[in-house]
């Protein structure tokens, strides 16, 4: 009697689990379903979806057309609908009236370290770099800070997306291309693997170390780094024979797996491209002919002495990103200004340029590197396409970023100046078709600050 009734309350319990599990996976599918948004994606709870937007009498600078000097901008979710002058507004749009503004696409910055380093000085905060000298595996994207407080101080002045990478060893892992905006590291993602980072030796002789530089000679030379990439390739292109072929006959035993051959394959094979940091004119060359014979694509990054050799860069078509105009030259020989005359050069010569902040605490000064290259000889619209257009293009987002054209990401910055200016200021920011908050720790500090003047 006692086994037949514990049986029977067995049976009881197990049904009461069974429907409050039913219960429990049906509430939770009707919680999910409300979180989703149109895309699929799980919006923050109260967050606004992007509906219908106009922007209205405001001058237009699309970049890559003619100016408008008062005109639209119809933002439809998260594209541009509609650019010009004299249209239609939608029937329930909401209306920002520009007057006075200026409309420019949001800014990109070609290659930072926003979200990996939070204070340089504190060791626990810095995750920019991995141990080793051979790192194809690792992913910018995986150490992001999502809420680093260096995000929207660079957001609020007009940039909308980085280049995020990782630095160190001869191959640093590979870079993302991020959304200023993202309650997490995935969510801010535009392209996850964007390009492999090589760095390789600094200036010989110059004034400081890089990569066991100092002021003698390189302690790994530029010839000796190539050698060793070029191993790297070949052995990553037999370690794919080898897996093709017992893929195809089952006699032959498969190769073991080989983590860096294996995260260098879609390098070799010109799926992805390389971000080669390179700076003396020798060693620029020398990496020109490696490029070729290698048939990689190739991205040059800081390149402080490209313009002595500009014309071959052109020819190659290699495009390169601009390092920081903060730093001081590295040979006192070239000239004061040879940072600042070298955008310049390189942009007559023919070669697609962009600038980076090569930070994360001053990635917010992006467009003063811009505006330091025009004031020494850069066409100012080429620079304004360096910080927008131009990085869409080296990196292949620009049919989505870079300008404000239909079809486009509605990322777009309302200045009440020209964007490159110190003194201009940034109104209104949207990434997305969303307007997003301008408030960060200097806007804290400036409120804090004023409260204290009024208490006086």
């Amino acid at each position: 009697m006692f086994m037949r009734k514990l049986f029977s309350l067995n049976k009881f319990r197990i049904l009461v689990l069974w429907t409050a599990a039913v219960l429990c996976a049906g509430f939770s599918w009707l919680f999910a379903g409300s979180l989703q948004s149109e895309n699929g994606k799980i919006m923050a709870s109260g967050e606004e979806k992007p509906g219908v937007l106009a922007i209205i009498n405001v001058k237009i600078v699309p970049v890559v057309g003619p100016e408008i000097n008062s005109g639209t901008i119809i933002v439809e979710k998260d594209r541009i609908k509609a650019v010009g002058s004299n249209l239609e507004l939608p029937a329930g749009a909401k209306v920002i009236d520009g007057q006075g503004l200026t409309a420019y696409p949001g800014m990109i910055d070609g290659f930072s370290s926003l979200g990996l380093v939070e204070i340089s000085g504190v060791a626990a905060t810095v995750d920019n770099r991995e141990t080793g000298r051979i790192n194809p595996q690792v992913k910018a994207i995986e150490a992001l800070k999502y809420d680093s407080m260096h995000i929207p101080i660079a957001r609020s002045n007009g940039i909308v997306a980085a280049v995020v990478a990782s630095s160190g060893g001869l191959i640093s892992g590979q870079s993302t291309l991020v959304k200023l905006d993202g309650w997490t590291n995935r969510e801010m993602v535009i392209k996850e693997s964007l390009a492999m980072v090589v760095e390789l030796p600094g200036i010989r002789g110059a004034r400081r170390g890089f990569m066991g530089t100092g002021a003698g000679e390189a302690a790994v030379t530029t010839e000796r780094a190539l050698a060793e990439l070029r191993e790297l390739f070949n052995r990553s292109r037999m370690y794919e024979k080898r897996r093709l072929a017992a893929a195809r006959n089952l006699l032959l035993p498969p190769p073991d797996f080989d983590e860096t051959s294996h995260y260098l394959l879609p390098v070799v094979k010109g799926e992805l491209p390389v971000i080669f940091s390179v700076h003396a004119d020798k060693d620029i060359v020398q990496v020109i002919k490696f490029v070729q014979e290698e048939k990689v694509k190739a991205i040059f990054y800081q390149v402080e002495q490209g313009f002595k050799v500009a014309e071959e860069i052109s020819r190659a078509g290699i495009p390169c990103i601009i390092g920081s105009l903060y730093d001081l030259p590295p040979v006192w020989e070239d000239g004061y200004d040879s940072l600042y005359i070298n955008p310049g050069i390189l942009n007559k010569a023919g070669v697609k340029i962009a600038f980076s902040s090569s930070s994360a605490s001053a990635a917010k000064d992006l467009p003063y590197h811009a505006a330091k290259a025009v004031a020494f000889g850069l066409d100012r619209n080429e620079a304004l396409k360096a910080v927008t257009i131009y990085p869409a293009e080296i990196f292949g987002v620009d049919k989505i970023l870079g300008s404000l054209e239909p079809g486009k990401l509605a990322n777009i910055v309302l200045a009440d100046g020209d964007l490159l200016e110190l003194g201009t200021r940034i109104h209104r920011v949207f990434i997305e078709g969303r307007e997003v908050d301008l408030s960060n720790r200097y806007t804290e500090l400036l409120d804090k600050f004023r409260k204290r003047e009024q208490k006086r």
